[in-house]
This record gives C-alpha cells, structure tokens and sequence, in this order.
C-alpha cells in the first residue's frame, strides 16, 4: 500500500509542484527486518517550500484519489506504524542536493545513509566543522563517493547529529571505495587532527537500494 501511495500519488504530485528529484529507498534486509523502514528524500529549495506544499496537497483532488487507499485506510489496518520528518540543512560546502553519477540499473545501486550524533552540541558543531572547513566532504569528492547531500539535522529525532548520503554501482564497488577511503593519507592526518576527536558518539550506517520507482 505504501509502494502503491508514493509511486502513484505522493510522487506525481511533489513532481507536480516542481520537485522533479525523488529519492525512495529501502534497506537492504528490508524483506526479513523485524521493523521495515522506507526512507524518502526530497530536496527543498526553503523552509517555506516545506509547509506550503504540504498545504497544497490538502486541496489536491487528484493526489487524494490515487492516495485513497493509504489516505483513508481503516484504523485497525493502516499502512504504517508511524511516519518520522527529519528536517535537514545543506553543508555549506555542499549547498545542493547532487544525482549520482553512477551506471549500474536502479536494482544493483547501493545508497549508503550515514548519521552521526555527537555527545554535546559543541562537538556537533565541531563534526560538521571537520566535514566542511576541515576537508572531509572534498575527500569525499576525490575519491569518487557520488554523495548525493551532506545535512546538519535542524530538526529530528536523534540530535545532535548529521546525516550524509553516498552512492554505489554495488555492493562491490562501496566496499572498494571505502576501503580506499580507510587507507588515504589526507583522512589518516584529518582523523588524527587533535582538534576533531571524540566528536562522534554514535554511526549509524544504513544499506539501502532505491525503489523501482525511486527517481534516482
């Protein structure tokens, strides 16, 4: 119901209203996890962007027809558990969401989310630092990570924390890429830097491949 819902009513409309880049993704144990998660993102040009669209959509007759059946589903069989919103800011040496530069079919991409929370706000502040200022998003870029956004969360449920997405033609080549990654001298000499340590109390990393239907 769910896959039915974004591929025939929330995507178009969103497409609609001139958000033509959609990214729908679900993790790769999807089939057998205890919990299933489907993960969407959408670039906003502004925070008012965010709400007026959601307006929209209120009065949208024809995404409310083609979304019926997840709109209106009855109270003991609703098509969810809960629905989370995590409001993200560009880097600023990253300001704009990027497609990925990839040749592999939708269904052998892997698209790797990242978050990183940190113990207090001031060594937050100084992981994000340490992606901008300090070099870490151009390493990204050097070795070839097609990462698709870099994000400070202004608003979520696990702050403080950032959230990053890179991609991948497999399984193989992310792997490969981050084991190059490990072993390059300028992320050895960033890592070791005094100034950036004990800035990451917890990763969360998550493999996911994008929906068939998913724009990128």
């Amino acid at each position: 119901m769910i896959d039915q819902y974004l591929e025939k009513a929330y995507l178009p409309a969103l497409h609609g209203y001139g958000l033509k880049q959609i990214g729908v993704f679900k993790p790769i144990a999807n089939d057998t996890a205890a919990s299933k998660m489907v993960y969407v993102l959408i670039a906003f040009s502004s925070w008012k962007q965010v709400l007026q669209i959601a307006e929209k959509l209120q009065t949208n007759q024809d995404y409310k027809a083609n979304g019926s059946a997840f709109l209106g589903a009855a109270f003991d069989s609703p098509a969810f558990k809960r629905k989370e919103i995590s409001l993200v800011k560009a880097f600023s040496m990253a300001p704009k969401m990027n497609l990925p530069a990839l040749t592999a079919p939708l269904a052998e991409r892997i698209y790797e989310l990242r978050s990183y929370e940190s113990a207090t706000d001031n060594l937050y502040r100084n992981k994000v630092q340490m992606f901008n200022e300090g070099g870490e998003v151009a390493l990204f870029n050097k070795l070839g990570f097609n990462a698709i956004f870099y994000g400070d969360v202004v608003a979520g449920a696990k702050m403080p924390n950032l959230v990053y997405m890179t991609s991948f033609n497999s399984m193989a080549d992310r792997n490969a890429h981050w084991d190059v990654f490990r072993n390059d001298p300028e992320w050895k000499t960033l890592s070791g830097n005094p100034l950036y340590q004990h800035n990451v109390s917890k990763a969360e990393i998550i493999l996911t491949r994008p929906a068939p239907y998913s724009d990128f």
